[in-house]
């Protein structure tokens, strides 16, 4: 159901509880997430984004029980990926004439995903859009995440609706960021981040500064999923600030694959070696085939060092690492040194293949890695231990 937010913003979006995996398999979302759309009602009306495509009946639906669809003067779409834009075919059935306010690169998307020649009008920073006694102020925001985004800022309400920007996939009854557990929404915020902005880091850290030198007033930051942020914005632009800076903690993170127990005897005593040489540093060891993919990623943003391990399997390395080493580099880390491990029981390629692939991957490889023949015995676990406290020299 429709909520108001604002004297003059109400939400018109879709809660989506169900939902597990985002962008096909290549995002988790254990908390669900939502498809936020945003009603202003002044003396004109406009509609901000929409919903998913399978929810586009459903949503006109819910619209039309908030407002005679005849009265909506615009629609405004900051960013047009079809969680965004997937409902406006429906919407414009109803009404083909609305004039539908987006960049020109928006435009674009819009005319190759659904073949439609729409009322288009293309906007760039610095154009408004007068409500009456609100205006909507258009900021392009392009790669946050796709190259159509913007972010636009009403006036009088004073919020700013960021679309991907400050969201996190969480599904929740309640709106607001103070109404819901804090430790929960930062790392579905971080999560979000890392995963989805990660590669565009120059453009994110560049677009929250301008955000700040306009000094607007702000009393909400409305993403496109997951709560509005109402007390906590300031938080949230921090943290994009150290995000997009390539903030690290003081941690070193193991990321490993194992057959028959052999790497992960290894990646414990590497550990060991670790935490005895930098006993303030926080170390991590988690197996990339039993644990979450998106979740390990938000393990390698917060690190200042990573290693790789896995046992040599059919002349390579097992496929999670594979996977994971693909993730790493699409998400385009800065400024973290890495290493590889891995057992093998009689060709052992895998730790000069992860060592390579971490080196195109755009990290520091610090050295060539530690290889072991079979099940490490207590002189092996030993050897481990030393590997562990010469890579923390090296960090």
């Amino acid at each position: 159901m429709a909520k108001k937010i604002s004297e003059k913003v109400t939400w018109v979006g879709k809660i989506d509880w169900d939902l597990r995996h985002f962008h096909g398999d290549e995002l988790s979302t254990h908390h669900g997430s939502s498809y936020n759309s945003y009603l202003i009602r002044d003396e004109k009306v406009a509609l901000l984004d929409t919903v998913w495509l399978p929810y586009n009946q459903e949503f006109v639906e819910r619209l039309r029980q908030e407002i005679d669809l005849d009265k909506i003067d615009y629609i405004v779409m900051n960013h047009n990926e079809v969680d965004h834009s997937g409902a406006l075919p429906e919407l414009l059935s109803h009404r083909p004439d609305i004039p539908i306010y987006c960049t020109k690169k928006g435009e674009a998307i819009l005319r190759g995903q659904y073949h439609q020649d729409w009322n288009f009008v293309n906007v760039k920073t610095g154009d408004t859009l007068p409500l009456g006694e609100t205006t909507l102020t258009f900021i392009e925001a392009p790669m946050l995440h796709w190259p159509d985004t913007m972010f636009c800022y009403l006036s009088g309400e004073e919020i700013l609706f960021s679309n991907d920007g400050f969201g996190q996939h969480l599904a929740s009854e309640m709106l607001f960021d103070d109404e819901i557990d804090q430790d929960v929404l930062l790392y579905e915020a971080e999560k979000y981040y890392v995963n989805i902005i990660n590669p565009f880091n120059a453009m994110a850290a560049k677009k929250v500064k301008q955000i700040i030198e306009m000094n607007l007033p702000l009393k909400m930051i409305c993403p496109s999923h997951g709560v509005i942020w109402r007390k906590n914005y300031q938080t949230i632009i921090d943290k994009y600030l150290l995000w997009s800076a390539g903030g690290q903690a003081e941690q070193v993170t193991l990321i490993y694959d194992t057959m028959w127990k052999s790497t992960e005897k290894m990646a414990n005593a590497i550990a060991e070696g670790i935490r005895a040489t930098l006993p303030d540093t926080k170390v991590v060891t988690i197996c990339a085939s039993e644990n979450d993919k998106n979740d390990i990623l938000v393990e390698v943003g917060r690190s200042k060092a990573i290693l790789m391990g896995s046992p040599t399997i059919n002349n390579g390395f097992s496929y999670a690492i594979a996977g994971m080493l693909e993730m790493i580099k699409g998400l385009k880390f800065k400024g973290k040194k890495a290493a590889a491990f891995g057992s093998y029981g009689w060709s052992g390629e895998a730790v000069k293949q992860i060592s390579a692939a971490l080196a195109a991957a755009g990290l520091e490889v610090v050295d060539d890695g530690l290889s072991l023949l079979w099940m490490p015995d207590e002189d092996a676990i030993a050897r481990c231990r030393d590997y562990g406290q010469s890579f923390a020299a090296e960090i």
